[in-house]
């Protein structure tokens, strides 16, 4: 599946070899149009992550704020998220598309031959013509590091070498592509052979420098892309994380460049330059919307809180001179509810009157919570831990004995 997906890159990728005339501007050309290609996608994941980041101060309070529940932590959370019209999956999501599309890229690098100049996968198979004339020129993958992921790169240089015994094969859409550029030869596996032996060619040196300017260019746009991420907060784990991938990425980009051929090396450092570039521009261009979506929501908070403040004050004064009425829209559960905790206030209070008539003291409810009588319940006794056992034991066997 992965090859028809990669099918269409690779016929453009030929087209720009046979254009350009050059296998590297033809790459250089290949990733730019590639990120063109992925933009869109990428846009819907830049401003979804810059929306999250910009909340990150909020959610920190929220924690703060409710350290230890968290039941409310996760409702203030979804209800922040609805008022923000914020999806925190969105911007995983819109990331994650592009990833198939990755992998048919590279499919279309790997597989010169085949995929790039569309030739027939018999030719390569037992019996194939091309095979049978690669195993006549004493051409084999035997020994070959990477020989199973790269192979085609290999016998694509082997006939560009040899090109004169191939061209009168017949071979139907078989072309000589030239994997040299600027005096590198992009289709060897860069290594550090040329340090012991002394063999210190533009060749050799510019192979090496190949996988380490991938590593730099990743670490870069990797750079480019927190620094500007729209100036919100991170809490410490956040931080660690980042710097941990900041850190890998480029380490990862450096090993597996040392052991592909240096034409996958140098499309990963185009694909990090040009992503960098898209990255600046993106950061810049959709932290200027956000600002101004941000100075419009601090409005409207602003507006809600001071019209909620409006209301409470009105609905205190109103309670000051008696005259509050029953909200139409409370449910008649709640109305039920306060209508007997009225009850239960004015019942204790005549309680406590007559008690006093008869110069008594009421017994203090150690079960009341507010307003709730009962809250701890009719039995509760905060002492119960701070007995003695032997009073314990003895109200325990008496109730036994009842």
């Amino acid at each position: 599946m992965m090859k028809a997906i990669a099918k269409p890159f690779g016929v453009l990728l030929m087209w720009l070899y046979q254009v350009l005339g050059n296998y590297g501007l033809a790459l250089l050309a290949f990733a730019l149009i590639v990120r063109l290609i992925m933009l869109p996608f990428q846009m819907k994941s830049k401003k979804g992550m810059l929306r999250m980041s910009r909340l990150n101060p909020v959610l920190n309070d929220i924690q703060k704020r409710y350290a230890g529940n968290q039941q409310k932590i996760n409702e203030e959370t979804q209800k922040l998220y609805q008022e923000e019209h914020v999806n925190p999956m969105s911007g995983c999501l819109w990331s994650l598309l592009p990833f198939p599309i990755l992998i048919a890229l590279y499919q279309a690098i790997r597989y010169p031959i085949t995929i790039m100049m569309g030739v027939a996968e018999s030719q390569l198979q037992e019996g194939g013509a091309l095979l049978n004339k690669l195993t006549e020129l004493g051409f084999s993958l035997d020994g070959v590091r990477n020989a199973a992921a790269y192979g085609q790169i290999f016998q694509t240089q082997f006939i560009h070498q040899n090109w004169s015994s191939f061209a009168s094969l017949g071979v139907e859409k078989l072309r000589n592509i030239d994997f040299g550029f600027l005096g590198i030869d992009l289709g060897q596996v860069p290594n550090f052979s040329f340090i012991t032996s002394g063999d210190m060619s533009w060749n050799n040196v510019g192979l090496f420098l190949i996988p380490v300017l991938a590593a730099f260019l990743t670490w870069a746009s990797s750079k480019v892309s927190t620094a500007t991420n729209g100036g919100g907060a991170q809490n410490q784990e956040q931080q660690a994380s980042m710097a941990s991938m900041n850190l890998m990425m480029p380490l990862m980009t450096l090993v597996f460049a040392f052991m592909m051929p240096a034409s996958m090396g140098l499309y990963w450092a185009a694909g990090s330059l040009f992503g960098g570039i898209q990255e600046f521009v993106m950061n810049k261009y959709y932290n200027k919307i956000l600002d101004k979506e941000d100075a419009v929501n601090i409005q409207r908070r602003r507006a809600r809180e001071a019209e909620l403040e409006a209301k409470r004050q009105e609905t205190e004064r109103l309670r000051a001179e008696g005259n509050t009425s029953v909200n139409p829209n409370t449910s008649k559960r709640k109305q039920q509810l306060k209508e007997q905790q009225e009850r239960d206030a004015r019942s204790q209070e005549y309680e406590r009157k007559k008690a006093a008539d008869r110069g008594e003291t009421l017994a203090e409810d150690i079960g009341r919570v507010g307003d709730r009588r009962y809250a701890r319940g009719r039995a509760y006794d905060p002492d119960r831990y701070n007995k003695p056992a032997e009073e314990t034991d003895g109200a325990t066997e008496s109730t036994e004995e009842d």
